[in-house]
């Protein structure tokens, strides 16, 4: 039941993830993606805090702290970088299927550290879910600006650094717990995230919010940030990597329910259909299979 409440607590990140799109999408006309991530990962880590103090969970080491704050960087810092950077250059559905290379990476890696085996079932559920995410986004596959591969390659960037936080970090979140470790990590991503956007002047346009835009960037901070990494870490510490990083194939899909129930885009059939691959590669991915079951029965 541990593993089947992780693939469940990773589907639910990655999902919330994508319904932060649409809070991005807003802010991003605003200020600039360096600000919008120092405020999705400042609130996240304010909101997290408190918890992880009242918890009175186990804090990491001291001895970790070097590798957490290194971790932190690597998937609040440079992977917002990244992500943000690559829509320059790409569009939001190449992107997401550049995204989706993430089970894929995670799976590669992986094996070539030795943390994880790499199976038949498991690549072919990936491959199957990545699939998914071609499906649904078709429609806006067809369209590829000027050097829309410089995009493409930034965003293959991002969720390799995703990869290697996925499976670095595991030892650490079993060591300490998911709300700590989640924090810490987050609280120093978040502030190199402020420092390099007091430097640049991002902070400027905020004078000039409204509600909406504070509506938006709470909700980055709340549901976009604390709740999406503590579910991410809390299903790295009960099943592997890569079936937490199949659930991100959810990310493109869930953006686009959102884009159809608030925004009524159409919902069309590949859309329909992405979903329908979506989950059934990662059922197979997530899934042991008759042989592998019947091998673990007592005889």
């Amino acid at each position: 039941m541990g593993e089947v409440w992780g693939v469940l607590a990773a589907v639910l990140s990655s999902a919330l993830g994508g319904t932060s799109i649409g809070a991005t999408r807003y802010l991003v006309s605003a200020i600039d993606p360096l600000a919008i991530g120092s405020f999705r990962f400042g609130i996240g880590f304010v909101l997290l805090l408190p918890v992880a103090l009242w918890q009175g969970g186990r804090w990491p080491a001291r001895r970790d702290w070097p590798a957490v704050a290194g971790l932190g960087v690597l998937f609040f810092a440079l992977f917002p970088l990244l992500f943000n950077a690559s829509l320059i250059f790409t569009t939001a559905a190449r992107g997401a299927l550049a995204l989706s290379t993430l089970p894929l990476l995670t799976m590669v890696v992986g094996a070539a550290l030795g943390s994880e085996a790499l199976t038949l079932r498991k690549s072919l559920g990936v491959v199957v879910a990545m699939l998914g995410v071609a499906i649904a986004l078709l429609s806006g596959l067809a369209f590829a600006p000027p050097g829309a591969w410089r995009g493409d390659l930034l965003m293959v960037g991002a969720a390799l650094c995703m990869a290697l936080y996925s499976i670095w970090s595991k030892p650490f979140i079993v060591r300490s717990g998911p709300i700590p470790f989640t924090t810490m990590a987050m609280g120093v991503g978040a502030a190199c995230l402020i420092l390099i956007s007091c430097g640049r002047g991002s902070f400027a346009p905020v004078a000039d919010f409204g509600m909406p835009q504070w509506l938006a960037a709470t909700y980055l901070g709340a549901f976009g940030s604390a709740l999406t990494f503590y579910l991410w870490a809390f299903a790295l510490a009960r099943t592997t990597p890569t079936r937490v990083a199949i659930s991100v194939t959810v990310n493109p899909v869930a953006a686009s329910l959102v884009g159809a129930v608030l925004l009524h885009e159409p919902l069309s059939w590949n859309l329909v259909g992405g979903i329908v691959t979506v989950f059934a590669g990662i059922w197979i991915a997530t899934t042991s299979g008759r042989q592998a079951r019947a091998a673990t029965q007592p005889s």
